[in-house]
């Protein structure tokens, strides 16, 4: 039986960011912001809600893998989940270094990176595509002969042990700097100074690193971010614009080779005839700033209340999700999206914002007639009600939102 740990630890998660938030804002540190926290945490939703769907494809290659092409028929030992807890951890390594060293890769991988703070929001801003391609590097596992479900049960808790890390209110753990993945190694690894980049792929481990020659010990200040900041608070924008510049670059390119060595060469990489490879400079801390823009005290509680809504709709689609028709699921799935997307743009006021978010409302009372079973009556009427203060709510707002385009 496949158990969800990730689904499952989601209360804690928000526990452990209340607990983080209390405390920063006891000793008066200035870690987190609502407007970058939501957008980190509409990234993980949405990279949930698209999981759902392909999961389970993604299952099935490496359970084909196991039950016709293994090596070997592991027993279900202590000594045999240790040896896999390394395996894993390895190849996570190097799954996670090439999401650093080739373009394509980045495009995807980049959205954990693109906030400017570091707190435990910060872990849970995923890429909605990178399930997609990181299976790939676990493929060797399945040949050896590691049964699924054990390596369903450590990918998942390697995971979840990169969950506490992203924090700056641990410091310097001793001994265990040398051996585990800690705080300081990851706030090196989502560090935009030049020094910092490309550094400390672990995941549960920091071994590999430094067998691998890609460790830096955290010194200077960090400066969190990527080198070509998203600039905006749209889910949907963060998860493709690193795509949008590599088809642009591509399409300067003079030879087909050229178009091809976008995607599969580093970051920033170019032609000499277009000026040759980007290299990231160095920090200008005295005109240094991080991307925000200011949002009325109304936009930002129907902002946060539209993020709640899209947290219950997208937490009950997950685990309602095998009792669902696929019709449901994809107009739930589709429903959760835009109002992640509304809860961003309120952030923005951009242009298309009253169009956008009227529709979105409207639209969302069709699914109504999609849940008409008995068992999920109560649930559908108060959907129902939710709507309607959301349409009272932003028609009251609405002539405060100075539109940008």
């Amino acid at each position: 039986m496949k158990v969800d740990y990730i689904a499952l630890s989601i209360p804690i998660f928000f526990i452990l960011i209340a607990i983080e938030l209390a405390y920063t804002y006891s000793k008066k540190l200035r870690y987190f912001r609502l407007n970058d926290s939501l957008a980190n945490l509409s990234q993980g939703i949405g990279q949930q809600i698209i999981g759902v769907f392909m999961k389970t494809a993604l299952f099935f290659c490496y359970l084909y893998i196991y039950e016709h092409w293994r090596f070997f028929t592991l027993p279900n030992t202590i000594w045999i989940w240790i040896l896999l807890f390394f395996i894993v951890d390895f190849f996570y390594y190097w799954f996670h270094r090439k999401s650093h060293e080739i373009n394509a890769l980045w495009a995807a991988h980049v959205v954990h990176h693109q906030s400017e703070e570091y707190n435990l929001t910060v872990a849970l801003r995923q890429s909605w595509f990178q399930g997609w391609f990181s299976w790939i590097f676990y493929l060797p596992v399945a040949f050896i002969g590691f049964n699924p479900i054990m390596f369903l049960t450590m990918t998942a808790f390697n995971t979840l042990y990169q969950f506490w890390i992203h924090t700056r209110t641990i410091g310097n753990m001793g001994w265990l700097e040398y051996i585990f993945n800690t705080p300081s190694h990851h706030r090196v690894h989502h560090g935009s100074n030049p020094k910092y980049i490309d550094k400390n792929h672990g995941g549960t481990l920091i071994i590999w690193d430094r067998l691998f020659g890609t460790f830096q010990k955290e010194e200077e200040t960090v400066y969190y971010g990527i080198t070509k900041p998203v600039n905006s608070w749209n889910p949907v924008w963060a998860n493709f614009q690193n795509w949008a510049d590599i088809v642009k670059l591509a399409g300067m390119m003079r030879t087909w080779k050229d178009k091809i060595l976008v995607f599969i060469n580093p970051p920033g990489w170019q032609p000499d005839y277009l000026g040759g490879p980007l290299y990231p400079e160095e920090i200008d801390i005295e005109n240094y700033s991080k991307y925000d823009k200011k949002s009325n005290v109304h936009l930002t509680a129907y902002s946060f209340f539209l993020f709640l809504i899209a947290l219950a709709v997208g937490t009950a689609l997950l685990f309602r999700f095998p009792q669902l028709n696929m019709l449901q699921c994809y107009a739930t799935a589709a429903f959760v999206m835009a109002t992640l997307v509304s809860c961003g743009a309120l952030f923005e006021q951009n242009f298309w914002l009253k169009a956008f978010e009227f529709s979105r409302i409207l639209l969302s009372f069709l699914l109504v007639p999609l849940y008409l079973e008995s068992s999920f009556s109560i649930i559908r009427w108060i959907f129902v009600a939710v709507q309607f203060i959301s349409l009272a709510w932003f028609i009251s707002i609405s002539k405060s939102i100075k539109s940008e385009v």
